[in-house]
């Protein structure tokens, strides 16, 4: 009897260790197929046992398994694990491409060439297009590190992929440390001139995916100005200062501080809007939740970000979140990129690639605790 005890418990130990993750490896898991190819599910694991989940449909982040200041681990991005819940999703965590953001009636004018895009966010163009990079099943390789696990993804764009002129080879590399940090590196080349913009996608609510509204979560954002749009979005041209209006963070204020308040002779109903960043400090931008403790900071190489505080959210009930709805407001998006509309405004940033050159651009976000 002692024989056999000592081998079941063996085979047990075995088979409960395989359950584990282990840290610094990525894991890969089959989620099923999409229009002919495989979409999958990367778990990677830091030192601390805290998690980054990714899957190659759009190069998106489908979860952040991260702790609280009591140690309760929870997940802090809105997205699924489940293929048939991130088919449904549109740009939720994905990385969003050709052209993040939004560009005027759907055109351009590049070296005299006029260039019209798919109208997808009447009457402009939104991310990239209704086909954009955030549709596409990425290829993935696997980095396995012990210290710094990571998945890099690629795809070549065609020419005139949703009416942009250029074969792009874009490159995404996600790194998760055991700094609780995810490294967003990307790489991108052309073959024709063009135009390019990036960003990552991902809503966090640091309460935890489906508990509540972000109305409480306090930002400081190192942004002295923005861009003032007009009825649809797309940017007047002006960089105005934040001072004396809601969209100044550059001391902490909540989410929820100034909405329903009256500005501009309208009632202020959310934020929207492309922050020019000052680009003086290491971090620049960081919001926490004081009920949790949790911090999430934001450090990037790009000259703006977009803040979305989810004013169009809605959610069915995913069963992953044990029923829980993502209403709207229940998550943001702090999206590093250019400008919008860059393309038709010269006193803008240049967005424009050329043969011979690379983007290449760098986004943190690090996780922490506040006690």
């Amino acid at each position: 009897m002692n024989l056999i005890s000592f081998v079941f418990l063996s085979l047990s130990l075995i088979f409960s260790d395989q359950q584990k993750e282990v840290p610094g490896t990525v894991k890969k898991e089959l989620l099923g197929p999409h229009e002919g190819s495989e979409v999958y599910l990367f778990t990677l694991t830091n030192k601390a046992g805290n998690v980054l989940k990714l899957t190659n449909y759009g190069a998106r982040i489908v979860g952040v398994e991260v702790p609280d200041k009591d140690g309760k681990i929870d997940n802090v991005v809105l997205g699924s694990y489940v293929l048939e819940s991130i088919l449904k999703d549109n740009f939720g965590g994905a990385t969003v491409g050709r052209y993040a953001n939004r560009i005027a009636n759907g055109k351009f004018i590049l070296d005299g060439v006029e260039y019209n895009l798919p109208v997808n966010n009447k009457p402009n163009t939104l991310h990239g297009g209704p086909r954009g990079w955030y549709t596409k099943v990425w290829n993935a390789e696997l980095i396995n590190n012990k210290k710094k696990p990571a998945v890099r993804f690629t795809y070549v764009s065609p020419d005139m992929e949703e009416g942009f002129p250029g074969t792009i080879n874009m490159e995404v590399v996600f790194t998760w440390t055991n700094k609780n940090e995810i490294i967003i590196e990307y790489t991108a080349s052309t073959d024709k001139k063009s135009v390019i913009n990036v960003t990552n996608h991902a809503y966090f609510n640091l309460h935890g995916a489906g508990n509540g509204n972000i109305f409480d979560h306090e930002m400081t954002l190192k942004a002295s100005a923005y861009t003032p749009f007009n009825s649809t979005l797309i940017p007047t041209g002006e960089i105005r200062p934040v001072k004396g209006t809601p969209f100044d963070f550059t001391s902490a204020q909540t989410f929820g501080a100034r909405i329903g308040d009256t500005y501009e002779g309208s009632v202020f109903s959310g934020y929207d809007h492309n922050y020019v960043l000052d680009n003086k400090e290491k971090v620049d931008a960081a919001v926490y939740d004081p009920v949790s403790g949790r911090m999430l900071e934001m450090m990037t190489d790009q000259p703006a970000m977009q803040l979305y505080t989810g004013n169009g959210l809605m959610y069915k009930k995913p069963a992953e979140t044990g029923g829980k709805q993502f209403k709207a407001r229940s998550g943001f998006c702090l999206e590093s990129q250019h400008y919008p509309d860059s393309p038709n405004q010269p006193g803008f940033p240049s967005t424009v690639i050329s043969p011979g050159e690379k983007f290449k651009s760098k986004t943190v976000y690090r996780f922490s605790v506040k006690k």
